[in-house]
């Protein structure tokens, strides 16, 4: 699956783009404030980058000149603004694309697709995956052998499978499995991590499949 960063503070479209995208294997992660995207750039991969230019807190030009200076990515720069100059200054310093705002999302697939070609990156549509999660069942297939978890466990590990390859923080899985009370703390999510790589991990101190993002959360690969 190729996988989107959109920096874009009017999340109103960012959902609808997430949604629409994500029907031609692309899933994005959209993040409104720039510095943050920053952040998650040094410690997630991407195959490309959606720019707005006007966000708040740093401008969409000196967002696209860090990224561009640190990171072998490419950019489709996606504004309302409508100064010339800023679509020159964006295109020179090294970004592939400039949609203006509005537009069809149609056009931004056919363009993000043309932008992949360039930089022949494809949907990886036969990526092994070790894990199978049967939703109706509640149940999680591992290597095709079948796990026995608890609730919260269930809810922690299937959350992770669907965010395969992003960073999750604890209270992303605090917020979004049924099964975790909104009041636990950190820490009984770590213990519940803890039981889930025993159940996974060959050696649960030296993890393949659960990585540990120190003061974040947690990633799982493979």
């Amino acid at each position: 699956m190729i996988k989107i960063l959109m920096i874009e503070d009017d999340i109103e479209l960012a959902e609808m783009l997430i949604e629409y995208l994500s029907k031609f294997q692309i899933e994005v992660k959209n993040i409104d404030e720039p510095y943050l995207a920053l952040s998650t750039l040094n410690i997630q991969r991407f195959d490309l980058i959606i720019l707005d230019l006007t966000l708040p807190n740093m401008d969409g030009i000196d967002v696209c000149r860090e990224i561009l200076a640190k990171h072998k990515i490419p950019i489709i720069i996606s504004s309302a603004r409508s100064d010339v100059a800023d679509k020159v200054t964006a295109l020179k310093m090294g970004a592939e694309d400039y949609l203006p705002k509005p537009y069809d999302p149609r056009e931004l697939e056919a363009r993000i697709s043309t932008v992949l070609r360039r930089y022949k990156i494809k949907p990886k549509t036969e990526q092994k995956n070790d894990f199978r999660v049967d939703k109706d069942g509640m149940q999680i297939f591992f290597k095709d052998k079948k796990l026995e978890f608890t609730n919260a466990e269930f809810g922690i590990l299937s959350y992770l499978i669907q965010k395969r390859g992003f960073v999750i923080s604890r209270e992303e899985l605090i917020m979004n499995v049924d099964a975790i009370n909104e009041d636990s703390s950190n820490k009984s999510i770590d213990v519940i991590i803890f039981r889930i790589r025993h159940k996974i991990e060959d050696n649960p101190k030296e993890p393949k499949y659960i990585f540990s993002i120190r003061g974040i959360g947690y990633k799982l690969e493979r």
